[in-house]
């Protein structure tokens, strides 16, 4: 045991190395895999081909630099609300997991109560009533924070269940230290758990942020110029349905691809080792 090798992937930490016979049906599977996964996007290729999707009337739109610029003023927008509600949520969040955490029962059961809540609606919920149920009521709201707000209140429940967990995974003893050398509990909390906690977790708090960017794709409800409403515009005027939709996914892809390598990048940074 003294020359055990810590896990380097999550299949390590979980699973015994495979064996000849195992490593074999692996193979065999990933084959059939690759050649049933080749064979779907071949005959994709083709009926694209075969219905004229691929005609070049489709995408020469994108040879145009006034696409281009339209594209980018949406992808602004996105930025935009993703960062906004990325802030908002994380500070409220925090605050969630404050109260949740705290030692009086009536505020730890409130935060409880509307972390939950939080967490379990979706997304696009909270976009409807904040769309049709806040004007009702009176209140007159730009589209952004129509968009931004109800992603917040959504994120921020996951939030507060991150930070709960970083502030879990610092050893009880360090609190009980604080406090017996005199310290009150919140400086316990402010001073010695919370920054270990946050170390802890920045990986994952920047992956949330992949989350938020796609929920900005709900947009249309509220007609909020972002990546996915300007791009609905696009297919609309030149009935390009496949190729907009195509390279508007390959834009939120190569956006979350750089968000998922900033949170290994940070991890490695902090000197948290991320298992995969």
């Amino acid at each position: 045991m003294a020359n055990a090798q810590p896990a380097s992937s999550m299949r390590d930490a979980l699973y015994e190395a495979p064996g000849p016979k195992t490593r074999v049906k692996m193979f065999i599977g990933t084959f059939i895999s690759v050649v049933a996964i080749a064979a779907l996007l071949s005959f994709v290729v083709y009926r694209f081909w075969v219905t004229g999707q691929l005609s070049s009337r489709y995408w020469e739109l994108f040879s145009w630099r006034t696409t281009w610029i339209y594209l980018g003023k949406g992808l602004l927008g996105t930025f935009q609300v993703a960062l906004t509600a990325g802030l908002i949520s994380l500070v409220l969040g925090m605050l969630l997991m404050l109260g949740r955490t705290s030692h009086f029962r009536l505020l730890s059961a409130i935060c409880g109560v509307i972390t939950n809540f939080f967490r379990g609606v979706p997304s696009l919920l909270f976009i409807y009533g904040f769309f049709f149920i806040v004007p009702s009521l009176g209140f007159k709201m730009d589209s952004f924070w129509m968009l931004t707000i109800p992603i917040s209140l959504a994120a921020s429940g996951v939030l507060a269940e991150v930070f709960r967990a970083g502030v879990n995974a610092v050893p009880r003893g360090q609190t009980e230290a604080g406090l017996s050398i005199g310290l009150t509990r919140w400086k316990v909390k402010s001073k010695i758990v919370l920054p270990q906690a946050i170390r802890f977790v920045i990986p994952s708090l920047i992956s949330q942020l992949v989350v938020v960017v796609k929920d900005t794709a709900l947009a249309y409800v509220v007609t909020f110029p972002d990546l996915m409403q300007n791009a609905q515009v696009l297919r609309t005027n030149y009935d390009a349905l496949v190729s907009t939709y195509l390279v508007v996914a390959v834009i939120y892809i190569l956006i979350n691809y750089l968000i998922n390598k900033a949170s290994v990048y940070a991890s490695h940074r902090m000197g948290v080792k991320i298992i995969r």
